[in-house]
């Protein structure tokens, strides 16, 4: 139970910090991604608006287009000055998309410089009509021409081909439509190099949480553990206390009832009171040994199908005295390492639970068969009411009934399957109850 909890805190905390690890660097490498593509579109928007290229006060595009060569005569350049009259013309500045992003590189006087774009002018038949591959040098004009007829393709106005992000433009009179490419090669490795390196340090941090979760999980269940080893010696150190005096009351009772020569239904109903909580310690006692990891069984090769069908059999001359058949299916020559003791005490916990509470005229259906993990044993009882899935889950519960009244009617302290399950617990197998069908439960048991 105790390493159980441990285990469950240690997965819980993880699960936290995972969760948190993926929204946090989850947003942050989103929110990434979303400023390369709107500074991205920002730019391609103002190419788009100015035909293609870059303007510079108002002039054509002015940068060298096949890379500087200092034996080339320069193109005269208007005056930048003013004259008297004149005020200093200004940047034309590209619009704002109203990107929560803000304005970024879109403000830079370099913007021009930094930026490697192309443009395609395709007719509506996706015929290529100019190519303007002067702003890049990694492209060439065939490559730029099928970029352009792939995006033209994709019926989408803005995207990705590679590395490169385009824009299309509306389509003019004569429906010709003008795709300009921006190169986000560099944006994009950014992005990737910075998502990566978050990946990692998400799974560096994962790992110390979970190092130190691990040792600190062990001083967090340390008063669990020792308030549950405290309870477990308790009912063992009390049960034993309980069973001397119980047997002098048991003694005192046959006594007085020998003495008296007749039946007295005080003393009957003493007896059967003492026998009751002689029986309820003695469940105790073996659940609370059941669940401590110092008890060590004594396993050897048991057949389960003999061992079934014998104590199938023991049950018989009960399940009919009180009008209820008991059928069985159990397949031959299946073995088990177990001991002999408590796969017995299993096996009856599990029948004399379906006796019980199964009703007058009902009936009991004992399988065992060989499983993936060893052996299956199943048995399956009628019962008066319906049993929620909820009721399923908790059957296993010490002192846990469906209702009051089986109580009353059917005796037995609750804590029978409890037995069962630590029992199963310490064969690392596992045990479940159903309700498939109306009426009927049963319990599930893999050795």
């Amino acid at each position: 139970m105790i390493r159980k909890l441990r285990i469950r805190l240690i997965l819980i905390t993880m699960t936290a910090v995972l969760l948190v690890l993926i929204i946090l660097m989850g947003g942050i490498n989103i929110f990434n991604y979303q400023k390369v593509v709107s500074e991205s579109d920002d730019i391609l928007q103002f190419l788009m608006e100015s035909g293609g290229t870059f303007s510079i006060f108002g002039q054509p595009d002015m940068l060298p287009r096949d890379g500087f060569d200092p034996d080339m005569s320069m193109p005269e350049v208007p005056s930048m000055m003013p004259s008297e009259d004149e005020s200093f013309p200004s940047m034309p500045s590209p619009r704002d998309s109203g990107s929560p992003f803000g304005r970024g590189r879109m403000s830079s006087p370099e913007l021009a410089y930094e930026t490697r774009y192309f443009s395609v002018l395709l007719s509506k038949d996706a015929e290529v009509l100019r190519t303007d591959i002067d702003r890049i040098s990694a492209v060439s004009e065939s490559t730029a021409n099928e970029y352009a007829v792939s995006a033209f393709g994709t019926k989408k106005t803005s995207g990705f081909i590679g590395d490169y992000r385009f824009l299309l433009g509306k389509p003019d009179e004569m429906g010709n439509r003008l795709i300009v490419f921006q190169d986000c090669g560099a944006s994009l490795s950014n992005f990737r190099s910075f998502r990566n390196i978050s990946i990692f340090v998400s799974v560096i941090c994962l790992l110390l949480v979970g190092v130190l979760v691990f040792f600190a999980s062990g001083h967090i269940v340390r008063p669990v553990a020792e308030s549950y080893e405290k309870q477990k010696r308790f009912i063992t150190d009390a049960g034993h206390e309980i069973k001397t005096p119980l047997a002098i009351i048991s003694a005192d009772t046959d006594v007085m009832e020998m003495e008296l020569s007749e039946e007295n239904e005080w003393l009957s109903d003493i007896k059967l009171q003492t026998k009751r909580l002689s029986d309820l310690t003695q469940d105790l006692i073996l659940l609370s040994k059941m669940e401590e990891n110092s008890t060590v069984l004594d396993m050897k090769d048991l057949d389960l199908s003999a061992l079934t069908k014998a104590q199938t059999g023991s049950f018989q001359a009960i399940s009919t005295a009180s009008g209820k058949t008991i059928t069985s299916n159990i397949e031959d020559n299946i073995h088990i390492q177990g001991d002999k003791k408590s796969i017995d005490s299993l096996l009856s916990i599990v029948l004399d639970n379906a006796v019980k509470y199964c009703p007058e005229g009902g009936s009991i259906d004992v399988r065992v068969s060989r499983s993936k993990r060893g052996a299956l044993i199943e048995v399956t009882n009628d019962t008066k009411e319906t049993i929620s899935q909820e009721e399923c889950k908790n059957m296993f519960e010490r002192f846990f009934r469906t209702d009051a009244s089986r109580n009353s009617t059917t005796g037995g302290h609750g804590i029978g399957l409890s037995i069962a399950k630590a029992i199963v617990e310490k064969y690392k197998g596992r045990i479940a109850a159903a309700s498939n069908a109306e009426k009927k439960l049963t319990i599930s048991i893999t050795l």
